[in-house]
């Protein structure tokens, strides 16, 4: 039945295909994927892109854009009249002119771009004016936590997620779960009972989200949906909950509360995983995966492992593969992959290629599958918005690099509270300049050796600014919103697709 499954999937995959390539023969299309666990900066990047490239951004490394040969870029009408359209003027609105930060990715949402452009070819030239399509996807990071399900099942997934919950670092988030787990009518074998599985439901979903607050910032929480249910909330798909069984336990016998799990987890991947895989996900050229670093780097070295698995996990879903035109047409496969470390605003540009090394540790076995299977890779610090500036400061009379920024209302430091209008110079601490330092406690941990891992350096301190006040020409015209290395990211994106 699996094997079926998946033949009828390639098929309708490959049909969409014929259909696109189809509608790409008057103007060529490029479909990019925005994604990233929650709060990694999605929609903020969606919005600075955009922003920079309609307004004329500062580009230096973006070659058609420095060479002058991009000229102009426009919002079109979306292709997919079934998909949300990506809010771009509510999120610029936020942005500019309340200096907010938008509202999370919630649901996928589509926005095209089309790029008037030069080519950089003489021949290309005197043909005419080229016109590249961009359609930018914007999807929750947490629904590519629950690809990987789609090759497990439920005994499988049920004796992975019971055994991340006893873990030590996160028994006690999940204490009210596994209390629930042990109750006699929660017993795989026990009558099927709607009440225990509501109950058991809840209890999983709110350990979920236990987990991802900043205390934690766990980032293995599948299945992702329990923490963006949408309009499936309160559906039968979405109210289970892992037993506790093992991954090679007898198939369940009809009536039991194992059953009922197992068939509301198969329904969950039927009416939920493979319409977005189909739909979405493997419809994609390239893909930018924006990965919060300093998040995971405050909250210590369990927060790194888990994003290191999770990245890992997320990424064995991908499909990469070397770009031809058959293969365009035939299955779709993902020829680059950008890993991009966001909020390098946060710390002195002195650590950006620490953040970076960091960075390349934590997707190091990804990438490589990636790139034996013929995809580009890369790997990049950047801000799609940058909110700091950069400064000296002296501090017992040591000369240190600091960043000046606006706090966010409510974020403290040193016992302080700011009011969202108090501009500060801070010194965040320094990146360990051996990335090594940090993963040899991540490997201890990931082999369970029973090791105590050092704490994180207490001198690291990293804090949320608002958005920058945007400076405005003589005649009154808002400039671009600022990056760091953007236009890195459009070049390696993009660039060939506009030589």
């Amino acid at each position: 039945m699996t094997s079926l499954t998946n033949l009828a999937e390639e098929a309708r995959l490959t049909l969409a295909n014929l259909t696109d390539a189809a509608t790409d023969l008057a103007v060529p299309s490029l479909r990019l994927g925005v994604t990233g666990l929650a709060r990694a900066g999605k929609t903020v990047f969606l919005t600075s892109l955009v922003h920079n490239l309609m307004h004329g951004g500062r580009l230096p490394v973006f070659s058609a854009a420095a060479g002058q040969r991009m000229t102009g870029a426009r919002l079109q009408p979306q292709p997919d009249d079934a998909v949300p359209r990506f809010d771009y003027e509510s999120h610029v609105q936020a942005l500019v002119k309340d200096r907010i930060w938008p509202q999370s990715t919630r649901q996928v949402s589509e926005l095209r771009l089309t790029i008037d452009y030069e080519s950089a070819s003489y021949v290309y030239r005197k043909l005419g004016p080229g016109r590249l399509h961009l359609d930018l996807i914007d999807y929750p990071g947490e629904w590519l936590l629950d690809l990987p399900l789609l090759d497990k099942d439920y005994a499988t997934f049920s004796a992975e997620a019971v055994a991340r919950a006893r873990k030590e670092h996160r028994s006690s988030i999940a204490g009210p779960y596994l209390e629930a787990l042990n109750e006699a009518a929660a017993k795989a074998d026990a009558p099927e009972d709607e009440q225990t599985a509501q109950k058991l439901s809840a209890a999983f979903k709110s350990y979920l989200s236990a987990c991802r607050a900043d205390a934690h910032a766990l980032s293995m929480l599948p299945p992702g949906r329990f923490l963006m249910p949408g309009d499936l909330d309160g559906s039968p798909a979405l109210t289970f909950a892992p037993l506790d069984i093992a991954p090679d336990a007898p198939p369940a016998r009809t009536g039991t509360m194992r059953a009922m799990m197992e068939r509301r987890y198969e329904a969950y991947k039927t009416h939920v995983i493979r319409p977005f895989f189909r739909n979405h996900f493997a419809r994609l050229d390239r893909q930018i995966v924006l990965v919060d670093v300093l998040q995971a780097l405050n909250a210590g070295p369990h927060a790194m492992l888990d994003l290191e698995i999770a990245l890992s996990e997320v990424l064995s879903a991908f499909r990469p593969g070397r770009r031809s035109w058959l293969s365009s047409i035939l299955s779709r496969r993902i020829d680059r992959i950008l890993f991009a470390a966001t909020k390098a605003d946060h710390v002195h540009r002195t650590d950006h290629d620490r953040l970076e090394a960091i960075t390349h540790r934590l997707v190091g076995r990804a990438a490589d599958r990636a790139r034996f299977k013929g995809a580009e890779v890369d790997v990049l610090a950047l801000a799609a918005v940058r909110a700091t500036r950069e400064a000296s400061v002296r501090h017992k009379g040591q000369k240190l690099p600091a960043i000046l920024g606006t706090p966010l209302p409510g974020e403290k430091i040193d016992g302080e509270t700011y009011d969202g209008n108090t501009e500060i110079a801070m010194f965040p601490g320094d990146l360990p300049e051996n990335p090594n330092m940090l993963f040899e406690d991540i490997e201890s941990l990931s082999q369970d050796t029973g090791q105590t891992p050092r704490q994180t350096d207490p001198s690291l301190q990293f804090m949320r600014f608002r958005p920058p006040k945007l400076d405005t020409t003589a005649e009154g015209l808002t400039l671009s919103l600022p990056h760091i290395r953007l236009d890195r990211a459009l070049e390696f994106l993009l660039g060939d697709r506009l030589a």
